[in-house]
């Protein structure tokens, strides 16, 4: 199965991390089952020296699984080979009715831009993006031909992402 996906885009400081927390607390409280997809353009680390996944990676594990009774995660090290395409990473996540992917500006999936005042760039993402089916920003936006939410309506937001499941359209 194909999973329905849902970008957040925009410029650094534009929201993006917001909005979609906001949104996954929504439509987690509606009952869907969503999932989620950060991308990082920094070199990150979720483990802590010192800890024993963290040793088992230093000493040259490719993958490490972390497993208690409330949570489980996987470490892939890419020790020189390519960061993945978002395609592989969404092959290894479980069926849900919604991912959603924040980051992968480049990436030709639906998604919603965000735009705030204090964000590093102010350029429209939609001038040359067309698979941008919605905004969402903190100011007044004139001129867009997709439609245009206040940054702050989730439910507004939560209801066009449900539409778009229900019609097929995402």
């Amino acid at each position: 199965m194909t999973q329905r996906v849902l970008g957040i885009t925009g410029w650094k400081n534009s929201g993006k991390t917001t909005l979609t927390e906001r949104l996954v607390a929504e439509l987690t409280q509606r009952g869907l089952k969503v999932s989620t997809i950060k991308h990082a353009h920094h070199s990150f680390d979720i483990d802590k020296e010192g800890t024993d996944s963290y040793r088992h990676r230093r000493a040259g594990a490719g993958e490490v699984a972390i497993v208690s009774g409330n949570r489980w995660a996987l470490m892939h090290e890419l020790r020189g080979e390519d960061e993945p395409r978002l395609e592989a990473i969404l092959a290894r996540l479980a069926p849900c009715d919604l991912v959603l992917i924040e980051g992968y500006k480049r990436e030709a999936h639906p998604k919603i831009e965000t735009r705030r005042l204090d964000a590093k760039d102010s350029a429209p993402l939609t001038a040359g993006d067309n698979n941008i089916v919605a905004v969402a920003a903190d100011h007044a936006v004139v001129g867009e031909t997709v439609p245009v939410f206040d940054l702050d309506d989730i439910c507004g937001i939560a209801d066009f992402v449900v539409a778009g499941l229900k019609s097929g359209a995402r």
